[in-house]
């Protein structure tokens, strides 16, 4: 798997799995309806060539408001996905989103894999829609994490699970990433300990 890079944007071609093609479908809609996102935690192991399950996709939207949910609503039912844990939007926006709780949005009639939707809640969620980086996937636009907070971020979570998926990435994109900016994620995470064993041990 070969990359290529530019400024806060990487590009490669695989043969897609069933769930990269729903991540696209599900992603194309928000750039329909012009709402900025970003792909978080799992997902971007296995988007770049990691080897393991994952029931969600976790990701954040930026803030709107009724009107604008609304038409994503409807948009997503449209397309054929229903959510899961909510069938009034004006509930789900109100007593969910604007609550900092997720929705999780499916293909009709299945529960996995899902879309995990939520509004950022911490300096850290606005960061990572801020700074989000594209990635052209066989010319499809996705929205994913900066590389180096997803690194820091998953030894935070601390599962081997997530250490995998940080050890993953670092291997992946070593000689792309701003290191010194990763360590100061690191720093800001207090996962310098885990770092030691994860990332720079191997």
């Amino acid at each position: 798997m070969e990359f290529g890079f530019k400024r806060n944007r990487i590009e490669f071609t695989k043969e897609l799995s069933n769930l990269d093609k729903l991540v696209i479908y599900f992603t194309k809609i928000l750039e329909k309806q012009k709402i900025e996102y970003v792909i978080i935690s799992g997902y971007i192991a296995v988007l770049f060539g990691r080897s393991r399950e994952t029931e969600d996709v976790d990701l954040f939207i930026e803030e709107i408001g009724q009107e604008k949910f609304n038409a994503l609503w409807n948009e997503l039912y449209k397309n054929g996905f229903e959510c899961i844990n909510e069938s009034n939007p004006k509930r789900a926006l109100k007593e969910y989103l604007e609550n900092k709780l997720a929705l999780r949005f499916a293909l009709k009639e299945t529960i996995i894999p899902n879309f995990e939707v939520k509004f950022p809640k911490t300096k850290y969620n606005q960061y990572s829609l801020q700074k989000k980086i594209t990635v052209m996937l066989n010319g499809n636009k996705i929205n994913t994490s900066e590389l180096e907070l997803q690194i820091a971020f998953k030894l935070k979570l601390g599962s081997e699970k997530d250490f995998e998926d940080s050890r993953h990435l670092y291997k992946v994109f070593k000689e792309h990433l701003n290191i010194n900016l990763l360590k100061s994620h690191i720093i800001e995470f207090n996962v310098e300990k885990e770092a030691g064993k994860v990332l720079w041990k191997n």
